[in-house]
């Protein structure tokens, strides 16, 4: 196990993070990328190394092109494999549909959903060396239900969950199993960027049927069991984690 590489992208804070942390507890040496938090993703690298990991910090904007070829190309460099792809790293503009323009349109879709296509193709590359791998997306709720200001987010998780099961079906062959996992609202960083934070927090204290709020943890138990031999059967799925929330109106 201790020859294997995860890559998670956006994994210098958050739920990223966490995943990035429990793959390397897993045995898992890591590939941690931002886009900027330098500070952050050095200070992520230096716990995984505490746990006598190798990682490899990249700087990149994943919805950029350039970006994903020379992050992979470091990837090959340094470790020559890749066993696992979290494809996390996420980015949006919150406004009324009439307030979006072009701008916000291409920035968000660059980064959540373009993203998962072409690192998924270069990461398959790598995965086919050593028979196969996994790739987890992260999506959410607003990719099936309407949340305020959330257009572009929304349609953009819509995209990465309809791209996920096209992939695993095309990856299939090579041994690739593709899956998403889709939370609830969660308190982190993240969302201090929504207009409506603390409404979506209370509606999530009060109305989930768990009789609590999702937590990051959460999302990591149902990544890791996504990567691991049980889930083999799962594919092009989105679990969604969220207590139950999605099932009320």
């Amino acid at each position: 196990m201790t020859q294997k590489v995860a890559l998670v992208t956006g994994s210098s804070r958050g739920v990223g993070k966490a995943i990035a942390l429990q793959l390397a507890k897993e045995g898992y040496n890591i590939v941690v990328n931002y886009a900027r938090s330098k500070t952050a993703a050095l200070e992520v690298a230096e716990e995984i190394k505490q746990m006598g990991r190798e990682v490899l910090v990249v700087k990149a904007n994943v919805g950029d092109m350039e970006k994903i070829k020379n992050m992979f190309n470091q990837i090959d460099e340094t470790f020559g494999r890749l066993d696992v792809f979290i494809s996390n790293a996420a980015s949006g503009v919150q406004r009324p549909i009439m307030e979006i323009v072009e701008k916000h349109w291409d920035w968000t879709m660059n980064i959540n959903s373009k993203a998962l296509l072409f690192c998924a193709q270069e990461a398959a590359k790598l995965m086919e060396r050593n028979g196969g791998g996994f790739i987890v997306s992260i999506s959410s709720l607003g990719a099936i239900r309407y949340l305020e200001n959330y257009t572009t987010v929304g349609v953009s998780k819509a995209a990465i969950e309809a791209l996920t099961r096209y992939l695993a079906v095309e990856l299939s062959t090579k041994n690739i199993i593709v899956n998403a996992v889709s939370g609830g609202a969660i308190d982190t960083e993240a969302l201090k960027h929504f207009p409506n934070r603390e409404e979506l927090l209370n509606d999530a204290k009060e109305n989930t049927p768990a009789g609590r709020m999702v937590e990051i943890e959460d999302i990591v138990h149902t990544v890791m069991f996504l990567v691991s031999d049980h889930s083999s059967m799962i594919r092009g799925q989105t679990i969604i984690v969220d207590g139950g929330r999605s099932l009320l109106v």
